[in-house]
């Protein structure tokens, strides 16, 4: 661990300012901490107003536009932002004249006391997983912070709420673990929810993807803990890998270690003793991959010797996150939905899934992340009455793969989420499901994936 006051007068460049707000909350902390910030990014001023608004009064250069040799010289610390890609020709002009590369989540490891960290990674459900484990554990422990991937409190603002013995809860995204494995640090906790295929407009290979996430336990040793789904195979092969206890969790079959599901109950099961934590009908969540992300949450709390009230308490606190599954409306009898954080095919199977077949209007499509979608063709053609598709070389592929299953009922080249709604409602009648759940990502037509499932909620809200 390092003290903040460590950064007092070094030169800091924050590479990536972004429009979803860590930039801004990395720069700020650097700023009122003493350090000389700098921020450089590709966007324009205006691109970036409502992030610069945040730095408003504080003494910190902007370079915006166009990256320069220059610029990236001269530092003591460099910040890599989400956005930024590991070969980035200019982070290695800044580590070649001096600079330490990190960013917000190897920082925190240093600013904080490891074995105090839970961690959560994984393809799908981190953000379901990592609020479920603080709703949890606020039944035993007054101040749980959640900060990370899920936006809510960026990682450098939870140093300034907490000391160095309580525990923090982190969501982390492979980008934070691509230079945990550098700082050669792992949590005290680390769960990892699942791996899908995804992010392969970022990687050249699966495996380099899912290396990124396995970093999570890179470091960990026999008195930390790995919570593990069992149920993936591509994780179910790490039982002799890492120092760290493994803990399991199926809701297909009987776990010796861990967690299980069995006739509409949890379990849980440690040196040959099962026994009955609380009934599914206390979860609120909807969905079978929700029982795998509640016995994930499950087994955080087992570890950390929650009683079974406690669980259920907290269980039964938390009705889901806002777009994932979200009801937003009831009109006529037409139930409108928002799942925008479904940007893989693999989502969208799962939302479609937990709705009766051929009730479905889904709205999809979007920019490419390099992702299959017959998985995806298959599913729709069993659920979906109707498909209507954004702008977006994803929806063009997802086209082609449903073309191919023979499924034609398409509207596709949808330019704006007003237009998409109003296709969907003509097409829609008492008793149908009009679903948002992309498999895409958002890039071209709106911000960020928040930004889509913001514009669905204002137009079907808007009186």
């Amino acid at each position: 661990m390092i003290l903040k006051e460590f950064y007092k007068n070094k030169k800091v460049l924050v590479m990536g300012l972004g429009i979803c707000g860590g930039g801004a909350a990395v720069a700020s902390w650097f700023s009122k901490n003493g350090a000389k910030v700098t921020v450089a990014d590709l966007k324009s001023k205006r691109q970036l107003s409502e992030s610069m608004m945040k730095l408003k009064g504080l003494p910190i250069k902007f370079i915006f536009g166009k990256h320069k040799r220059r610029d990236f010289v001269g530092y003591d610390l460099v910040v890599q932002n989400p956005a930024v890609p590991n070969d980035s020709k200019f982070l290695k002009i800044a580590r070649s004249s001096g600079a330490q590369i990190e960013n917000e989540a190897t920082l925190f490891f240093k600013l904080h006391n490891p074995k105090k960290i839970i961690a959560v990674t994984g393809t799908r459900g981190k953000s379901t997983v990592s609020t479920l484990i603080q709703k949890i554990l606020c039944q035993k422990y007054k101040n749980i912070l959640l900060a990370g991937n899920i936006a809510k409190l960026p990682m450098l603002e939870a140093v300034e709420k907490i000391n160095k013995n309580e525990m923090v809860i982190l969501e982390l995204s492979s980008w934070h673990l691509e230079r945990l494995q550098a700082s050669r640090v792992s949590p005290f906790l680390a769960v990892i929810t699942n791996l899908m295929p995804d992010h392969l407009n970022r990687y050249s290979t699966l495996n380099r993807y899912y290396q990124a996430k396995k970093n999570i336990m890179q470091y960990q040793d026999s008195s930390d803990f790995a919570i593990l789904n069992k149920d993936c195979a591509l994780l179910a092969n790490l039982e002799k890998k890492y120092d760290s206890k493994k803990i399991w969790f199926s809701k297909n079959k009987m776990i010796q270690d861990g967690i299980y599901f069995h006739n509409g109950n949890f379990f849980w099961q440690q040196n040959k003793k099962s026994s009955k934590i609380v009934s599914i009908k206390v979860l609120r969540l909807k969905g079978s991959h929700n029982i795998e992300n509640a016995m994930a949450a499950l087994a955080v709390a087992k570890i950390l010797n929650l009683n079974n009230s406690q669980i259920a308490r907290g269980l039964k606190s938390f009705s889901g996150l806002g777009g994932r599954l979200e009801v937003v409306q009831k009109e006529n009898g037409i139930t409108f939905v928002n799942d925008t954080t479904s940007t893989t095919p693999e989502a969208a199977i799962a939302a479609l899934k937990t709705f009766p077949p051929k009730r479905v209007i889904l709205i999809a499509g979007g920019s490419d992340k390099k992702l299959k979608f017959q998985n995806l063709a298959y599913e729709i053609k069993k659920s979906c009455k109707r498909v209507i598709l954004f702008k977006g070389e994803g929806s063009i592929k997802i086209r082609k793969s449903l073309l191919r299953v023979g499924y034609k009922r398409i509207i596709g080249n949808v330019a704006t989420m007003r237009r998409a709604l109003s296709y969907a409602r003509q097409a829609a009648v008492e008793g149908d499901i009009v679903l948002l759940s992309p498999a895409c990502a958002s890039f071209g037509l709106f911000a960020n994936e928040f930004d889509r499932g913001r514009q669905f909620k204002k137009i079907l809200t808007r009186k």
